[in-house]
């Protein structure tokens, strides 16, 4: 799984729990414009941290997405 396939699951994470970027970008302790960047996948890296922050902030883990790629 590359980072353009992580920003996408985020999104879909994201929308099917009627999350707002600027929200989910708030509980992940990160920038609005670093969601916005992963999700449309212009960004090019995103380091671990910030990763598994954005997938907690969505009741998820890394392990999820590696196990399955469709989180629902």
């Amino acid at each position: 799984m590359d980072i353009f396939e992580i920003g996408t699951e985020i999104r879909k994470q994201r929308q099917q729990q009627g999350m707002r970027q600027v929200d989910l970008a708030a509980k992940a302790r990160i920038s609005r414009s670093i969601l916005v960047a992963l999700e449309t996948g212009k960004l090019p890296e995103l380091g671990f941290g910030k990763i598994c922050a954005l997938l907690a902030a969505l009741g998820h883990t890394l392990e999820d997405l590696r196990n399955d790629q469709n989180l629902e």
